[in-house]
């Protein structure tokens, strides 16, 4: 599944050394450990904390960061997470010291933001190549993936990632090392954690098919252990484990998306409940059809109050370009999709990787991965919930300098503004961060 207007190596989700798409959030709710909020029946990670609306003091949208490709990183590909105190946190792909990725931390400043490297990967036993962004616990310390390097085995020539753990005070501790065998290989997206601190994420390869896993670590006698919960098939569940963060409900439920596989060969959506002794059942929730219909998910799942699911799919629709779906819940648990809007290619963009952020009650926005200038430079969308009326908040490539292709979704600040990543563009040309006020 090759995508020709990714760029920087984003085109192949199945080629592991390369950026995973992602999107898509969630955590939990409050313990003692973790720091979560609830909408409606579903945890989502704390991302309005309360940055200063960078965007909002420069007019409507400002790049207020610039990736040099040096020490602080290069091709942002990755969300955004917020601290208390407002500063945001992510991921990119290349740079830094031996060239294999960062983790950042970048703090509001008079209209700009100022970004500290909090680790460069060495690309060996710390892994290589971070995607999607990392998560928080309450105390401040880090969780994310690496799609390559790690001491787990040899994929592909390399190694075959890790989960990470970057505590408060700076110290780098690996806490899975993948083996590529039947645990899974080349995870490429953010963790989530549910509320008794279980930690889950996705692979899009390995496992007992080699068609990925989802898969749980859990933190049990001063030491991560990990269980795959469930092997795809390739069948009627899916295949290739989505890189975009798992949905967790308050039950523990986990809601997600497989990128291909099922019963029409364009994905799934799925859910997995948690039974009596470790048990797990896994339930197909749609099987989607394609053009003209919703086909080929790569945004994570997101839900409102009433429990309906919102993603994006990277083809299908009426257009083939891409769609917004709906999936409504029905009685005894039955999924049926709404499509609610179809890319067209144009100034509208098109190719949607993102997972989307309930702006509102009636509004979902996020972001897709081209179209809208004649740069094929991506946009940042809003789509009524109700409706289906699309309108565009911004399109990449307005000026020379604004960021190209942003592939991961939009954050709130605590002003109410928006900020996403692109993996391209910017002033040196490796991505930036850019703010919107909405």
């Amino acid at each position: 599944m090759k995508n020709p207007n990714l760029k920087d190596g984003l085109g192949d989700a199945r080629r592991r050394a390369e950026p995973h798409w992602t999107v898509r959030g969630s955590l939990t709710m409050h313990t003692k450990r973790f720091r979560f909020f609830l909408t409606g029946a579903f945890v989502a990670l704390f991302a309005a904390a309360s940055v200063v609306g960078a965007a909002a003091a420069a007019g409507t949208h400002q790049v207020v960061y610039n990736f040099t490709g040096g020490n602080d990183g290069g091709n942002a590909a990755t969300d955004l997470v917020f601290d208390s105190n407002g500063n945001a946190y992510g991921t990119t792909v290349v740079g830094g010291v031996s060239g294999c990725g960062t983790i950042f931390k970048a703090t509001p400043a008079q209209g700009q933001w100022v970004v500290q490297t909090l680790w460069s990967f060495s690309c060996f036993n710390d892994g290589k190549n971070p995607h999607g962004g990392v998560t928080l616990d309450g105390a401040g310390n880090i969780y994310g993936t690496t799609v390559a390097g790690g001491s787990g085995g040899i994929c592909d020539g390399d190694g075959c990632g890790v989960v990470f753990r970057l505590g408060h005070g700076g110290a780098m501790r690996t806490i899975y090392n993948f083996t590529g065998q039947l645990d899974g290989f080349g995870p490429g997206g953010r963790v989530v954690f549910d509320r008794s601190g279980n930690l889950y994420g996705t692979t899009p390869d390995g496992g007992k098919n080699g068609m990925g896993v989802v898969y749980q670590l859990s933190f049990r006698q001063n030491h991560w252990k990990q269980t795959v919960i469930h092997a795809f098939t390739g069948r009627n569940d899916g295949s290739t484990g989505s890189l975009g963060p798992l949905l967790i409900d308050t039950n523990g439920t986990i809601f997600g998306i497989a990128e291909l596989g099922g019963a029409y060969q364009a994905g799934t959506a799925y859910k997995i409940t948690p039974g009596a002794g470790g048990t797990w059942t896994f339930r197909t929730l749609w099987a989607f059809r394609g053009l003209p219909d919703a086909g080929f998910p790569y945004g994570g799942l997101i839900a409102d109050a009433s429990g309906d699911l919102f993603g994006t799919t990277y083809y299908g629709g009426a257009n083939g370009l891409g769609s917004v779906y709906e999936l409504k819940r029905g009685n005894f648990g039955a999924y049926h999709e709404h499509l609610l809007y179809s890319f067209q290619g144009g100034s509208d963009g098109s190719s949607p990787t993102t997972t989307l952020l309930l702006a509102s009650s009636n509004d979902l926005v996020g972001t897709t991965s081209a179209g809208g200038n004649t740069c094929d430079c991506g946009t940042i969308f809003k789509v009524s919930a109700r409706t289906g009326a699309e309108s565009i908040l911004y399109r990449f490539g307005s000026s020379q300098t604004d960021g190209a292709y942003p592939y991961y979704g939009l954050s709130f600040d605590m002003s109410g503004d928006l900020v996403t990543s692109t993996v391209a563009g910017g002033s040196f040309g490796q991505g930036v961060l850019f703010g919107i006020k909405p």
